[in-house]
């Protein structure tokens, strides 16, 4: 009987450090996600299951896009705050601006500070505004609620 339970102790603590080595944590998030000009940094937990980070990219043109994601529902709101030489636009910067609106909506009551109130209020200075529900669960949220990952399919690091 002692047998029995040490081999169900020994499988319990396997388990747990199996599953612990895929686990992936916000300083993991920070990485590069396109050979050398771009990738993944900042990623913030907003509290009740809501993340933000920006993704950047730098190759021959530059452009920093905000991300916020509701980890629960997999909705993810995605704007551009700067741009430049990435196409046939005028550059700019509105990034202060744009978080300026995210700070206002994140400070008050979350059952107000929807994506799509958020959305609405960023189309005044960010381009490329959209929501949009996705299937693979970010790395912020697995970072961040992995226990809110629900049908998604599990957000991995590459090479593990």
């Amino acid at each position: 009987m002692m047998r029995w339970a040490s081999y169900h102790m020994l499988s319990a603590i396997f388990v747990c450090a199996a599953s612990s080595a895929f686990a992936v944590t916000a300083s993991e998030c920070t990485r590069t996600t396109h050979v050398s000009h771009g990738g993944e940094a900042d990623h913030v937990d907003l509290g009740e299951g809501r993340v933000m980070w920006r993704n950047w990219w730098s190759q021959e043109g530059a452009a920093t896009d905000i991300l916020i994601a509701d980890c629960q529902t997999g909705d993810v709101l995605q704007f551009r705050t700067a741009e430049e030489n990435m196409n046939k636009r005028p550059p700019f910067d509105r990034t202060e601006d744009a978080m300026a609106i995210v700070a206002q909506h994140e400070g008050g009551a979350r059952v107000f500070a929807t994506l799509a109130r958020m959305s609405d209020d960023l189309k005044r200075v960010a381009r490329d505004v959209s929501v949009e529900v996705w299937a693979l669960e970010s790395c912020a949220c697995a970072a961040f609620y992995p226990g809110l990952r629900g049908d998604r399919e599990a957000f991995r690091l590459e090479g593990l």
